[in-house]
């Protein structure tokens, strides 16, 4: 996107094309307007179409440009928080809300990208959430623990299992999680908002929303030569926040994170990596996570931003720890790079907002975006249509607040980056 092979890399080369769009020019109704085109935008506005609701889309560049379009591809049951500790952070009644609502979030991408035909390399196989060690071992068995109380498909695997699924003895273990999956994320965004215009939304794109005003029940959303008048706005822009709900942004620390491909393997070394094609990641403090694509590619990740000197740093590191996993892949060669920012909140628990009388959004989604952002998509859909009430939400609602020292704290996630990078002589 915008001619930045670093912003999107092998998901923007390996995408279907997104649906036409153009800019919004002149004055526009809709029921509601949906600021945002990533998971939860064009997910609330396919649900709110479906159900004879005029909406109107307006996204500031392009779908999937922000989180949508970077991620790994991951498709996750639950948040990074162990489930036994949400009710302590949000209270019983909204900790078991959220643990149901995200714990079967996998299964309702799945059944929208099976309802409508989207092509974005889904698989079903499930995740590994890889065991560094005898502490990391104990972290996996204390999650399958916790989740299989709750009646999840989890069990952890011992470690040769672990290595013949994985093609690596690294691991102490794994933690496979069956509800769970990988896809396209920039195709699984671009097939939303196919299936969103073909219900009957209206998507204007290169559209930022520079101002909101009361406009006497509803409000009137304004871009550089538009506007839109509605009785709903829905703020679905996330981590990559500007304008009017900039304090979404301000709110959650960056942490960057990037991404390289390889070419597509051969054959031969295809075959003991990945056989089933998880999704994986590691217990490390500094995580890797890697997967393979359909046409055989290994996609690997780490904490860090291509840019600057940590181009060379973190592409070099990532060579050496391939290498150390997958010996098998003799010399690598990266036909794509790229990174993006995972936005954190600081208790790594998600936010529901209420900005004014009906402007609400969700955010903070810490690294999780596909299936969090696609289930609270059609919860907001559902609320703004008055089949959920504001009290019978899986968050509770809360004032957003800007972190202090969000600035000094992202400098720091992106430095210790480079530095352990540059120092590991371990994975």
């Amino acid at each position: 996107m915008y001619h930045d092979p670093r912003s999107h890399g092998l998901w923007e080369k390996t995408a279907p094309k997104p649906p036409v769009t153009s800019s919004l020019e002149g004055q526009e109704r809709a029921d509601v307007v949906v600021v945002g085109g990533g998971f939860t935008g064009l997910s609330a506005a396919l649900h709110l179409s479906e159900r004879g609701i005029k909406v109107i889309v307006l996204e500031g560049k392009e779908i999937g440009f922000g989180g949508a379009g970077r991620n790994v591809g991951l498709i996750n049951g639950g948040m990074w928080v162990m489930p036994k500790e949400l009710p302590d952070v949000l209270g019983p009644v909204y900790g078991e809300r959220l643990l149901d609502l995200l714990g079967n979030a996998p299964f309702l991408v799945r059944e929208i990208i099976e309802k409508h035909q989207i092509e974005c390399q889904l698989e079903k196989n499930g995740t590994l959430h890889c065991a560094v060690g005898e502490k990391g071992l104990a972290e996996i068995r204390e999650r399958c623990a916790q989740w299989a109380a709750r009646g999840a498909p989890v069990r952890v695997l011992d470690a040769q299992e672990t290595a013949d699924r994985v093609g690596s003895s690294a691991y102490s273990g794994t933690l496979l999680d069956e509800r769970a999956g990988t896809l396209q994320p920039l195709a699984y965004v671009r097939g939303l908002a196919h299936a969103a215009q073909t219900a009957g939304a209206t998507i204007y794109t290169s559209s930022p929303v520079i101002d909101s005003q009361p406009d006497g029940e509803g409000w009137a959303v304004k871009t550089v030569k538009g506007s839109v008048r509605a009785d709903w706005i829905i703020v679905a822009t996330e981590a990559y926040s500007t304008g009017p709900w900039k304090i979404m942004r301000e709110e959650q620390v960056y942490l960057p994170y990037f991404n390289v491909a390889t070419k597509p393997l051969g054959d031969n070394v295809r075959q003991t990596i990945l056989p089933n094609r998880e999704g994986c990641w590691d217990t490390n403090e500094i995580l890797s996570s890697f997967r393979m694509d359909q046409a055989g590619r290994l996609v690997f990740g780490s904490v860090g931003a291509l840019r600057n000197t940590g181009a060379r740093v973190h592409t070099a590191w990532a060579k050496r720890a391939m290498k150390r996993l997958f010996p098998q892949l003799g010399e690598i060669e990266f036909e794509c790079e790229w990174y993006g920012q995972i936005g954190m909140t600081d208790d790594s628990v998600p936010r529901f907002h209420k900005f004014a009388k009906n402007v609400v959004g969700f955010c903070g989604y810490n690294g999780r975006g596909i299936a969090p952002g696609t289930v609270f998509g059609k919860t907001l859909a559902a609320h703004v249509a008055g089949d959920i009430a504001e009290d019978a939400l899986p968050l509770p609602v809360t004032d957003p607040q800007a972190r202090s020292f969000r600035a000094l704290k992202e400098a720091y996630y992106e430095a210790g980056a480079q530095i352990a990078h540059f120092a590991s002589e371990r994975i």
